[in-house]
């Protein structure tokens, strides 16, 4: 569990900390809770098809003529600093 925690609380410093200037503690909570959504929701992990913890695998595109026209929608979260990306419908 140890080990685990170091990886979270690093990717935790430099994908969040090290980029952002906290003012208080208020935006200090902000600021965790958005990032804790965007890692747990959205953030592709290290796994079995970088599967989402809380989110179902997509379904596969083989559709040539669909893969031509794939619309990509970005989200930014934190003021852009951390970015999602989704397809948009």
């Amino acid at each position: 569990m140890n080990s685990i925690m170091k990886r979270w609380i690093q990717t935790y410093r430099h994908e969040l900390l090290d980029r952002t200037l906290i003012l208080n503690q208020s935006h200090l909570m902000h600021a965790q809770r958005e990032y804790e959504h965007h890692h747990n929701e959205h953030r592709g992990h290290r796994g079995i098809a970088n599967a989402r913890p809380r989110a179902p695998l997509p379904a596969p595109i083989t559709d040539r003529n669909r893969l031509a026209q794939l619309n990509i929608h970005r989200r930014d979260r934190l003021s852009g600093i951390l970015h999602e990306y989704d397809h948009a419908a």
